[in-house]
């Protein structure tokens, strides 16, 4: 899924307003960092300028691979899916959520490719895409080992080995399997990749005890 910066399609995408609410796709884990990191300084020097206190003053990042799933599960524990029921469609026969339905077969839930980014109704956290449309990058580094090495003692594993990130959601272009809340997969971080986008995440600071 390469594609060249001078087709009408990339050009559309990125600049007419019509994809405005469409996810960012085409960047690789290195730019997303770079974007978490301008958004923190962009903030940061609104609140210095308005004298806001610190905590109002966010940093932004990548989620973690455990971050993404905790809300990819919208407060319920034992779900397949974020919708949390164990189907992709509902109770009306819609499919909730844009993915490859079938081999060859991209259409049939509504967008050959990426779609708006609230065409499908938001989990119990209020969060959209969160399975589906774009794969998302993470700032976990992946291991094939992970599931011994992801213990309640080891829970911010670093991998030696470089480039590989994982990567939580599922796209426009994969099957369901892959929209579950517990599958992963992995995508080197100087690729980017038409069906892999990100979302910013902070820490929340809390109430001031005074």
């Amino acid at each position: 899924y390469s594609y060249s910066q001078n087709d009408p399609m990339v050009e559309a995408y990125f600049n007419h307003p019509s994809y405005d609410r469409y996810p960012v796709v085409g960047v690789t884990w290195d730019q997303a960092t770079a974007f978490c990191n301008w958004r923190t300084r962009l903030y940061s020097n609104v609140a210095a300028a308005r004298k806001l206190p610190e905590n109002s003053r966010l940093k932004y990042r990548l989620p973690t691979d455990q971050e993404f799933e905790y809300a990819a599960r919208g407060g319920r524990t034992k779900t397949k899916y974020p919708w949390g029921g164990p189907y992709i469609m509902n109770t009306k026969g819609c499919l909730q959520a844009n993915f490859k339905v079938g081999r060859g077969n991209l259409s049939d839930d509504g967008g050959m490719y990426t779609v708006d980014a609230r065409a499908y109704l938001p989990n119990d956290y209020g969060l959209y895409n969160m399975a589906g449309n774009v794969a998302e990058w993470t700032v976990t580094a992946y291991n094939k080992s992970a599931t011994a090495l992801l213990l309640d003692f080891n829970p911010n594993y670093t991998s030696t080995a470089k480039g590989a990130k994982v990567v939580r959601g599922g796209s426009w272009k994969d099957m369901s399997i892959f929209l579950q809340n517990s599958v992963g997969t992995y995508e080197y971080q100087d690729k980017a990749r038409s069906y892999i986008g990100f979302r910013c995440v902070s820490d929340f600071p809390g109430n001031s005890l005074n």
